[in-house]
């Protein structure tokens, strides 16, 4: 059973509720047409191995968060074209494997794996919680990551965030003119709370899909 409510999709408040209804962002949340029910087993298999990692499963941008010790650790998420798992500290991540990918241009931290099929979660079922354990790690070790090397102005953390959760997004940002990212950059850091920002990006991400700068109609 889908969750909708007078035609509005509901955002979810668990895993269980994401599998089921999904993120809730689009017009085909809490209905058959939504991304996550295209790949509903590769995101339960990727579950299973989150679980066993000792990180704690929560919601958040809509969508599975881990985290340990109240720090996000990675984001699951369903994209148009693949599954991925976000390692919100990846590029400081050694990556024996060679499968870490860069989501955009301006994700400067994150890193994600792409899953395209079970078999290729399958192929590296054992590889996976050596990641997990590695970016644990990076968290405890308290390490601050430099912002200041390769990029003018600060990036939120709730936006680089969901620029690893959603490839698209990034590159969306990514394509617009320096002017607007930067438009966009100085709007979102001006708010104090991470919810107030968070509630900007996601009120102005049509705009930035559609090209146009934050105060364009």
């Amino acid at each position: 059973m889908y969750r909708v409510v007078q035609n509005m999709p509901i955002k979810p408040a668990n895993v269980d509720q994401y599998l089921q209804s999904g993120c809730g962002r689009c017009k085909f949340g809490g209905t058959p047409q939504c991304k996550v029910h295209s790949w509903g087993e590769e995101l339960r298999l990727l579950r299973e191995i989150l679980q066993a990692s000792g990180l704690t499963e929560e919601i958040k941008w809509s969508m599975p968060c881990y985290t340990h010790d109240g720090k996000n650790i990675l984001l699951l998420s369903a994209l148009k074209e693949s599954v991925t798992l976000s390692f919100l500290r990846g590029a400081d991540m050694q990556d024996p494997e060679n499968i870490l990918e860069k989501p955009g241009e301006n994700s400067r931290f994150a890193r994600y794996m792409r899953f395209t099929d079970t078999q290729s979660i399958a192929a590296l079922k054992h590889a996976i919680p050596a990641y997990i354990q590695e970016a644990i790690a990076l968290e405890n070790a308290g390490k601050k990551v430099d912002a200041s090397t390769d990029a003018p102005l600060e990036y939120p953390e709730e936006l680089t965030q969901l620029f690893a959760a959603n490839p698209d997004f990034a590159k969306a940002f990514a394509a617009l003119t320096p002017g607007r990212q930067r438009g966009y950059l100085l709007y979102f850091s001006s708010a104090k709370q991470t919810k107030t920002r968070t509630a900007r990006i996601e009120k102005c991400m049509p705009k930035i899909f559609s090209g146009k700068g934050w105060s364009e109609q």
